[in-house]
């Protein structure tokens, strides 16, 4: 497969979107197979994507609410945060009237994806102890944005990935 090198002080995360409304393909087909992440609507998240995540951090691209839950790529935050334009549009299911350009409430950022993999399903995270302690793997989690400590981004990337 590929390597890629990320930022020398790189943050390492999940991020899960609905692959029926934007997955992995739609990233693929994109020009330079780049996209906005956009329309996060929960606080935590937004705030790991308005205050921790940097252009050059690495991130697990992973499918949720489908029929095989799990990794399928790797990518990278290809963008700073910036605030997300959904936010200011009436015609848009993101769009939040509480909002307005002077004080955003909601950020997003752009993400690239290097290299889709086979699917690294929920199960196959289980029953690796190695990993056993990942937020995605915690029951209730519900976030579209976790960290991912680097040695656990490590050994996913080399044991499951292999690149």
């Amino acid at each position: 497969m590929t390597a890629h090198n990320f930022a020398q002080n790189a943050r390492f995360w999940l991020m899960k979107t609905e692959p029926g409304e934007c997955g992995i393909d739609d990233f693929l087909k994109a020009p330079d197979r780049t996209l906005s992440w956009f329309g996060v609507r929960n606080y935590q998240a937004r705030n790991m994507i308005r205050d921790e995540m940097h252009a050059g951090d690495g991130v697990l691209f992973y499918h949720s609410s489908c029929r095989e839950p799990g990794i399928v790529g790797l990518a990278e935050v290809a963008s700073e945060s910036y605030p997300d334009r959904t936010q200011f549009d009436p015609s848009n299911p993101y769009f939040d009237p509480k909002s307005s350009k002077e004080a955003p409430r909601w950020f997003a950022v752009d993400v690239r994806v290097v290299a889709p993999c086979g699917l690294i399903s929920i199960q196959t995270l289980r029953n690796d102890p190695e990993l056993a302690h990942l937020i995605i793997l915690k029951r209730g989690n519900r976030l579209s944005v976790t960290p991912v400590a680097p040695e656990d981004f490590e050994r996913i990337r080399t044991q499951h990935m292999h690149f």
